[in-house]
C-alpha cells in the first residue's frame, strides 16, 4: 500500500473528500429539521438540540478519535467512525416519536463521534501526505466537507418527500457505511512522517499544548467563530419563509450556503500558505463580525446571499484551524491535539444556543453572534507563534 500511496498520492485526497462528502449534518440539518420534528413530534427547540449535541459530541469525538489515530493509525479511526456514524443514523429509522432524550442518545452521541472519529483521522493523513502543501490538502477535503451540505440536502428532500424521514436514515446509512468504510480502507500514514519544519520547532504533546497561551487564544476564538452560523443553520428554512421567500427558496439557502462553505473551505487554506494562518483567520472573524450584523436586516433573497457569506466565513476558519494547529504545535500529535481545539467548537456549540434560549434572544441572535465573533478576533490579535516551536507560517 505503501508503494502505490507514494505514486498516487492523491488517492488519499480522493478517500477523504468521498468520506466528508457524506458527514456534513451539521450543514444540511436545517432541512432535516421539518421532517423530523413532523415525523418525532419534536418542538423547534429539542429539533435544533440535535444539532448542538451533534456538534458538541463531535468535539469530543475529535478528543477520543485522536488519540486512537495517533495510536493505531488513521484506518482504524476511520472504521471506527464509520460504525458509530452509520449505527446511528440506522438507529434513528427505529427510534419512537416524542422521545427527543432518547434521539439525543442513539442519533446526536454517535453521529458526532462518529463524523469526528472520521475527521481528524482524514485530515491528519492527508496533512502528512501533503506535509508541503497543508492548504491545498486542507481545502480539498475541506471543500468536500462545504458541498456536503448540498449533496445531503438534495438526499433528503428526495428520499424523505417520497418514503419519510425514517427511511431516509436507513439509506443515508448504508450508504454511509458503503464509502465511509471503502475510503477508511485507503488511509494510511506515510513512512517516517515527519513535518518538512521539524528543524524550526519542536512537537508539542497534548499536555505541553493544552499549557500554552496560544491553545487558550485559539480555543476560545474556535468557540466564538460558532454562533454566526450555527445559531440560524438549524431554523434558516423557517427564517427564509419569515422573511419573504418561498419554500423551495428557502431551502435552496442551504444549498448555496453549502456551495459558500465549500468555497471558504477551498480558499481560505490556501490563501493562509501565502498571507498566514492568523491574517487569514483575522479576515474571516472580521466578516463574522460585520456579516452577523447585516444578517439582522436581510430580506427576501439577501437571506440567502448573507447566509452564505457567513458559511463562506464560518468554513473557512475551520478550515484553517487543522494547518495552524499543525503550524503551532507540530504534526506527531497533529490528530489529538486538534481535537482538543475543537473542544472550543463544541463548547459554542452547546452553550451559546443555551443561552439564547435561557436569555430570550430569539430576535437578538444575530447581535449575540456578532459580539462573538468580534471577540475572537480580538483573542487572534493576541496570538503569535509558539516559543519553542511552530512555524513562520503562523
Amino acid at each position: 500500500m505503501q508503494s502505490f500511496l507514494k505514486n498516487h498520492r492523491w488517492t488519499i485526497l480522493a478517500a477523504g473528500a468521498a468520506i466528508q462528502i457524506l458527514t456534513g449534518v451539521p450543514a444540511a440539518w436545517g432541512v432535516f429539521q421539518g421532517p423530523v420534528r413532523a415525523e418525532y413530534g419534536f418542538d423547534e427547540g429539542a429539533a435544533s438540540f440535535v444539532l448542538s449535541l451533534t456538534i458538541g459530541a463531535f468535539g469530543l469525538g475529535c478528543v477520543l478519535g485522536g488519540f486512537l489515530q495517533d495510536k493505531a493509525g488513521p484506518r482504524v479511526a476511520g472504521f471506527a467512525g464509520t460504525a458509530l456514524l452509520s449505527a446511528g443514523f440506522f438507529a434513528a429509522g427505529f427510534l419512537p416519536a416524542e422521545r427527543p432524550w432518547l434521539f439525543y442518545l442513539c442519533f446526536s452521541v454517535p453521529v458526532g463521534l462518529g463524523s469526528a472519529f472520521l475527521y481528524p483521522a482524514v485530515m491528519s493523513c492527508a496533512q502528512k501526505w501533503y506535509a508541503d502543501k497543508k492548504g491545498l490538502a486542507t481545502g480539498v477535503i475541506g471543500g468536500a466537507v462545504g458541498l456536503s451540505g448540498g449533496a445531503l440536502t438534495f438526499l433528503v428532500r428526495f428520499v424523505s418527500g417520497r418514503w419519510g424521514v425514517r427511511v431516509c436514515f436507513w439509506v443515508l446509512g448504508g450508504l454511509m457505511l458503503a464509502v465511509c468504510a471503502v475510503g477508511s480502507a485507503l488511509l494510511e500514514n506515510p513512512e517516517n512522517a515527519r513535518s518538512p519544519a521539524k528543524s524550526a520547532g519542536r512537537d508539542f504533546t497534548p499536555g505541553q499544548m493544552l499549557k500554552t497561551r496560544q491553545y487558550k487564544l485559539l480555543f476560545l476564538a474556535t468557540a466564538l467563530a460558532t454562533p454566526a452560523v450555527l445559531l440560524f443553520s438549524p431554523v434558516i428554512v423557517r427564517l427564509g419563509q419569515e422573511r419573504g421567500l418561498s419554500e423551495s427558496a428557502a431551502h435552496l439557502a442551504v444549498v448555496i450556503g453549502s456551495v459558500g462553505s465549500a468555497a471558504g473551505r477551498l480558499a481560505m487554506p490556501a490563501l493562509s500558505d501565502r498571507i498566514g494562518r492568523r491574517a487569514a483567520d483575522l479576515i474571516l472573524f472580521a466578516g463574522l463580525c460585520g456579516l452577523s450584523a447585516a444578517f439582522a436586516f436581510a430580506g427576501g433573497w439577501w437571506v440567502i446571499a448573507v447566509y452564505t457569506a457567513l458559511t463562506f466565513c464560518y468554513s473557512g476558519e475551520a478550515a484553517v484551524l487543522p494547518s495552524l494547529c499543525t503550524d503551532l504545535f507540530g504534526i506527531k500529535h497533529t490528530g489529538v491535539n486538534y481535537g482538543f481545539l475543537a473542544l472550543g467548537m463544541s463548547a459554542g456549540s452547546i452553550g451559546f444556543p443555551l443561552a439564547a434560549r435561557v436569555l430570550g434572544l430569539e430576535s437578538a441572535r444575530h447581535w449575540l453572534a456578532c459580539g462573538a465573533a468580534a471577540a475572537g478576533f480580538v483573542c487572534l490579535l493576541g496570538l503569535r507563534p509558539t516559543e519553542t516551536g511552530g512555524s513562520h507560517n503562523v
